[in-house]
C-alpha cells in the first residue's frame, strides 16, 4: 500500500509539473505570437503593395485566435490602416506600386470605398503604378480599382456594374401574429427608423428621401469612375441598364470597363512589365498586414500634438447594445475627451465620427462634453460613412465638420418605441395580470397592457421637447436659425453632397482634410498626429474573443446571416432607451 501511494503521488507531481511546463510555454508562445505580429517589416527593392477589397471597418481590432491559428472568423481590414498603408506605399522609394484584389464579396459603406479612392488617387501622384485584378469586380470594388493604370479581368469574369438598390425588411405582420405591438411617438416626417415595426411597406416619404440619397451616391460614382476610365457618365449609366451581370467578359472590354482579359497566373508577368522586369527577376508582395508594420520615419516635433478620436458605432452603453457590437459608450467617450481636454500637449481634437445615432441620452452626453472641449481647443469633426441622427447630434457642436461627398448625415428627429405584449400574454399564452398601482402613471410602460390617451400624449409631449432640444443644439452648433434647421430636419437623410448646399457641414473631405484644419486652427504646424482610445491590449482581445456572450453571438450572426441586424434589433428592444436618435437598422444598400 506505501509503494501505491508513492506511485500516486509520483504521478501527480508529474502531472503538476507537465502543465507547470505547458503553462510556461504557453505564455512563450503567445509572447512569440505578440512579437511577430508587431515586428518592422524590412522592405526590400522591388516591393509592390497588395490591396485586397473585402470588409473594411473604421478601425480593424487584431483578432488574437486568428494569430494563434485557432480561428476560421474572416478579418476586417481597417480603413485607417489601409489609408496609412497607401501613405507609406507612395513614399518608400522601394515600393514602386499597388496591386489591387477586386472581389465579389467586398463589404464597406460608399463613403470608405471613396476615402480608399482618394488615396489611391494621391498615390499616383507619386508617378507609380497602380493595377487590378479579380474574377469578380463587385460595384464598389470596381469603383474603388477604377483609378487603376490597368484593369485586368479573369476570360470569364463579371463587373457587377448594373446600378444601387436599397433594401428594408418589414415585420409588422410577423410582430402582429406574435401578438406584440409597438408603440411608437416620433417627430420628423422623413423619421423611418420606427417604419418597419408599424408598416408592411415603406411610406412615400421615406421612399423619397431614399430614392434622392441613393441618386446622389450613384452620380458621385457614376461622375468618379467616368474621370478615371474615360468613359461618359451616361455611358456608364446606360451600361448599367444592359444586364451587364451576366455578360461575356469580351463585352466587358469592348466597352472599356476593363483593359485586357488573363488568368490570374499572367498577372505576375503583367506587373513585371510595369517594374521593367525580366521573366526571370522576382519582386516582393507587402500584404496590409506588412505594410501596417513599416515603420515610418522618425519625427521631432516642437508643437504637441492633435488628437483624433475615434467614435465608431451606435451611441449607447455596454449594457445597452448587443455583444461584440460597435458601440459609442458616451461613459467613456466623455472622460476620453475630458482627458484630452486637460492635456495641455493636445492642441485641437478631430472627432471622427461613424455612426448612426442611438440614444438621445447619450447623445446629449457626449454634446455636452464637446462644448466644453471647444472652450479650450479647437473641435474638428471627420464624418465617415455616418453622422446621422444621433451621429449628428455629437457632432453638430464642433467648430467645423468635414464629410465625404457620399457620407450620409443629418436625420434630425427623434422617437420613442414602447412594446407591449397583451395580446401575446392573455390571448396566446392564457397569462393574466392584475395591478395595484398608488398613482396614475405608476406602471407607465408595463409590457401586459396599452397605454392610455393620457400616457400617450405624456409621450408624444416628451419627444416633442426632446425635438426642440435636438434643433435647438444643432442651430446653436451651425449658426443658423432654428425654423432653419426645422426646415431640413424632420428626421432627412442627406448625403454630403446635399449636406454641404443646406448648411449642415462646412466642407467636403476625409480625416486629412480634417487634421489640416485642426492644425489651422490651432495655429500649429511642427506637431504630431495621435489617435484615441488606444487599441485594446492583445490579452483583453483574447478574453473578449473566448467569453460565453461573443461566441454566442458570432452564432447568432452565423444562424442569422443577412437577418442577424433584424433579429438583434427586435431582440434589444427593451434594453435600449426609450428615445432614440438614429437611422433604420436593416437598410440594405447593394
Amino acid at each position: 500500500m506505501k509503494e501505491f501511494f508513492k506511485q500516486v503521488l509520483a504521478t501527480v507531481v508529474g502531472i503538476v509539473v507537465v502543465c507547470i511546463l505547458l503553462t510556461v510555454l504557453g505564455f512563450v508562445s503567445l509572447a512569440g505570437v505578440i512579437a511577430s505580429s508587431s515586428s518592422e517589416t524590412r522592405v526590400k527593392d522591388n516591393s509592390i503593395m497588395v490591396l485586397k477589397l473585402g470588409t473594411v471597418v473604421e478601425r480593424a481590432v487584431d483578432n488574437p485566435l486568428a494569430a494563434l491559428g485557432i480561428s476560421d472568423e474572416m478579418e476586417a481590414a481597417g480603413l485607417d490602416d489601409i489609408l496609412a498603408s497607401i501613405k507609406k506605399a507612395a513614399e518608400n522609394d522601394d515600393i514602386k506600386g499597388i496591386y489591387i484584389e477586386g472581389s465579389a464579396s467586398t463589404s464597406m459603406a460608399p463613403a470608405t470605398a471613396e476615402a480608399i479612392r482618394h488615396e489611391l488617387l494621391n498615390f499616383k501622384q507619386s508617378k507609380k503604378f497602380i493595377i487590378s485584378y479579380a474574377d469578380t469586380y463587385s460595384r464598389l470594388s470596381y469603383y474603388i480599382a477604377s483609378v487603376a493604370d490597368e484593369m485586368l479581368l479573369n476570360p470569364q469574369g463579371i463587373v457587377e456594374w448594373n446600378g444601387m438598390s436599397g433594401q428594408t425588411m418589414y415585420y409588422k405582420d410577423a410582430l402582429d401574429k406574435l401578438g406584440i405591438n409597438i408603440q411608437v411617438f416620433k417627430v420628423g416626417t422623413y423619421k423611418s427608423a420606427v417604419e418597419p415595426y408599424i408598416l408592411n411597406e415603406m411610406s412615400e416619404a421615406n421612399r423619397e428621401q431614399i430614392q434622392s440619397y441613393m441618386s446622389d451616391i450613384w452620380q458621385q460614382t457614376l461622375k468618379d469612375v467616368s474621370a478615371s476610365r474615360k468613359i461618359s457618365a451616361d455611358s456608364l449609366n446606360a451600361y448599367a441598364d444592359r444586364g451587364l451581370l451576366l455578360a461575356d467578359a469580351n463585352e466587358y472590354l469592348k466597352l472599356k470597363l476593363v483593359d485586357k482579359l488573363v488568368y490570374a497566373e499572367e498577372v505576375s508577368a503583367e506587373i513585371k512589365k510595369l517594374m521593367k522586369l525580366d521573366d526571370d527577376e522576382k519582386y516582393t508582395k507587402l500584404s496590409l498586414e506588412d505594410m501596417v508594420n513599416v515603420k515610418n520615419a522618425p519625427n521631432k516635433y516642437k508643437e504637441g500634438e492633435i488628437a483624433v478620436y475615434y467614435a465608431s458605432g451606435e451611441i449607447g452603453s455596454t449594457l445597452s447594445l448587443s455583444a461584440g457590437s460597435e458601440i459609442i459608450d458616451q461613459k467613456t467617450v466623455c472622460k476620453d475627451l475630458r482627458r484630452l481636454r486637460d492635456d495641455e500637449d493636445v492642441k485641437a481634437v478631430v472627432f471622427r465620427v461613424n455612426s448612426p445615432g442611438g440614444s438621445a441620452y447619450d447623445s446629449e452626453q457626449i454634446w455636452k462634453e464637446i462644448i466644453e472641449l471647444k472652450k479650450e481647443k479647437p473641435v474638428v469633426v471627420s464624418m465617415g460613412d455616418y453622422a446621422a441622427s444621433g451621429g449628428y447630434y455629437i457632432s453638430c457642436a464642433a467648430n467645423y465638420i468635414f464629410a465625404e461627398p457620399t457620407t450620409i448625415t443629418g436625420s434630425i428627429g427623434i422617437f420613442g418605441i414602447m412594446p407591449e405584449a397583451s395580446n401575446l400574454l392573455e390571448n396566446k399564452l392564457g397569462v393574466h395580470f392584475q395591478t395595484v398601482k398608488t398613482n396614475a402613471y405608476s406602471d407607465l410602460g408595463d409590457l401586459s397592457r396599452p397605454m392610455n390617451e393620457a400616457e400617450q400624449a405624456l409621450m408624444q409631449k416628451h419627444i416633442n421637447a426632446g425635438y426642440e432640444l435636438f434643433t435647438k443644439r444643432c442651430a446653436d452648433g451651425r449658426k443658423m436659425k432654428q425654423d432653419d434647421i426645422k426646415a431640413i430636419a424632420e428626421g432627412r437623410v442627406w448625403t454630403g453632397n446635399q449636406a454641404i448646399k443646406n448648411g449642415l457641414v462646412d466642407e467636403l473631405g476625409g480625416l486629412d482634410k480634417a487634421i489640416e484644419k485642426a492644425k489651422k486652427l490651432a495655429e500649429v504646424e511642427d506637431c504630431c498626429i495621435n489617435t484615441y482610445p488606444a487599441q485594446p491590449s492583445f490579452f483583453d482581445q483574447i478574453l473578449n474573443k473566448v467569453n460565453g456572450s461573443s461566441y454566442a453571438e458570432a452564432k447568432l450572426k452565423e444562424t442569422f446571416g443577412e437577418f442577424y441586424t433584424t433579429f438583434t434589433s427586435l431582440r434589444d428592444l427593451q434594453k435600449k432607451d426609450f428615445i432614440q436618435v438614429r437611422l433604420p437598422y436593416d437598410l440594405k444598400m447593394n
